[in-house]
């Protein structure tokens, strides 16, 4: 019989990761390691080696020695779980949050800040080489240093909290545990605004003290799904929505009463959401009080954001970000600039300020809507807003009218440029693309496409928007190459 508590010690082998030819190592479902941890995957997992095989860990950090239970095996590669850290990395300190570890928010929040930083830049450095193609000596000379946080905590502007049960029976709010759908408790995430924690005690008491019951994904029974906050770093002003698997809430005008009376507390919106479906917002929508909308401020500029707008949550990254964009877009006024996935025109506002004409593209109607609104509020005149796909809409009026871009500034979601949109691009042929990126990976294979097609990587400037988490945002400038 096999034992399945054998012990395997194993050093770390740099080089033969996953892509290693297959060998036969023996290991097995349950057999304990000991190794260092040498890297950390994309989704923050520790990655150690044995005998060729890369081993992911959760809970790790670059340097830790540990002792770990195989959980899983796969041709090239295992997962395990962490038993005993036998050696602390240097870069290892002990998490602020209690719920750190069982949370799927903070990967890496066992990992000093500036470790972090590093970690971050390493990972664009690698993409661009692995991916894009680019070698050392340009990567080196193009590359700007990481803009941190002076303070990684409370940053994050928004939050989501699912509503549901304990084994207990009692009811909770929370985030979901690291690949699942189970609710670990959390009333007061430490990245999130404080008043997180009194919005959802005066829900939580009015559902308690109303019988209310939350919403149940097997069954699809339950009222309450989930809890969404915002709150406007600039005006002091609070959202509040309350995600509802029906169209009325008991109790409505009492639950108000409580939450207006939180300092800042603007708008009060019940969303329904009767889809048996993963998406949090549904599209109808009720003011239960105040206004449909919160304001906010990047610089002098105004925006009004609705419950489904997308507006970045970190507000003084945002500032360092976009002023990174606007900087890399080197406007003299009289450009003509294409600002793509435009959202609700926070780029494009700050753009039009410098340029000639800026026309933005984006899929979400309400989106739209907001970034005619803040281009009203804000006076400016020379911004024109399309709703569509940016692949879809941009070749339309390319093809139309042959219109033509001094700069395009394109801000994709994860997945990154269709191709038929980045073939547009360069055909338009601007002198300056400014690429804003969430991942690096999509980052580095379209900016290797967009070098096959008449330009140069100029500059390359990391953004940390999410600390605690592996997620990086990348600006990046291209220019054309003239003959």
């Amino acid at each position: 019989m096999t034992d399945k508590r054998r012990k395997v010690r194993c050093s770390a082998r740099a080089g033969r990761g996953a892509d290693a030819p297959e060998q036969k190592t023996g290991l097995q479902k349950n057999d304990v390691l000991e190794f260092k941890i040498e890297d950390l995957s994309s989704e923050g997992l520790g990655i150690g080696h044995y005998e060729g095989l890369a081993v992911f860990v959760k809970d790790t950090v670059i340097g830790d020695v540990v002792r770990a239970k195989v959980m899983s095996c796969k041709k090239n590669l295992a997962f395990a779980r962490v038993e005993e850290i036998l050696e602390s990395s240097p870069d290892r300190v002990e998490p602020r949050c209690p719920i750190a570890r069982p949370c799927g928010g903070c990967q890496i929040q066992m990992m000093d800040y500036a470790a972090q930083l590093a970690f971050k830049e390493e990972r664009v450095r690698s993409v661009l080489s692995r991916i894009g193609g680019f070698d050392q000596e340009t990567i080196g000379r193009v590359f700007e240093p990481v803009l941190g946080m002076e303070e990684p905590w409370r940053y994050r502007n928004k939050a989501q909290f699912p509503i549901g049960k304990d084994r207990e029976g009692g009811i909770i709010a929370g985030f979901y545990a690291g690949r699942t759908h189970s609710i670990i408790p959390c009333e007061d995430c430490l990245l999130g605004i404080e008043e997180n924690r009194e919005i959802l005690s005066i829900i939580l008491e009015h559902m308690r003290s109303m019988q209310i019951e939350p919403y149940d994904e097997s069954t699809g029974t339950g009222l309450v799904r989930h809890v969404f906050t915002r709150k406007a770093d600039a005006t002091g002003q609070i959202m509040t929505v309350l995600v509802v698997n029906g169209k009325k809430l008991p109790g409505e005008r009492e639950l108000c009463s409580k939450l207006q009376a939180i300092p800042g507390m603007t708008a009060i919106i019940l969303n329904e959401n009767t889809q048996r479906t993963n998406v949090i917002l549904g599209k109808e929508e009720r003011v239960l009080w105040g206004q449909p909308y919160i304001e906010d401020l990047i610089g002098d500029i105004r925006f009004r954001i609705s419950a489904h707008s997308f507006f970045q949550v970190n507000p003084a990254q945002t500032r360092k970000l976009y002023g990174k964009a606007l900087e890399f877009a080197s406007l003299t006024g009289t450009e003509r600039v294409w600002d793509l996935y435009c959202g609700i025109g926070t780029i494009s506002l700050f753009l039009a300020r410098s340029a000639g004409r800026v026309r933005g593209v984006e899929i979400v109607p309400e989106a739209i809507d907001d970034a005619r609104e803040n281009a009203r509020l804000n006076g400016i005149t020379n911004a024109e807003f399309f709703v569509g796909k940016a692949e879809e809409v941009v070749p339309r009026e390319y093809g139309r009218d042959g219109e033509k871009a001094d700069v395009i500034v394109v801000d994709p979601p994860r997945k990154g440029c269709d191709e038929t949109l980045l073939q547009t691009m360069a055909s338009m042929a601007p002198e300056r693309i400014v690429y804003v990126s969430c991942d690096p990976a999509t980052l580095a294979r379209d900016l290797k496409f967009l070098c096959a097609n008449g330009y140069e990587l100029k500059r390359v400037q990391p953004c940390d928007m999410f600390g605690h988490s592996v997620h990086v945002e990348t600006v990046v400038l291209m220019e054309r190459v003239h003959d």
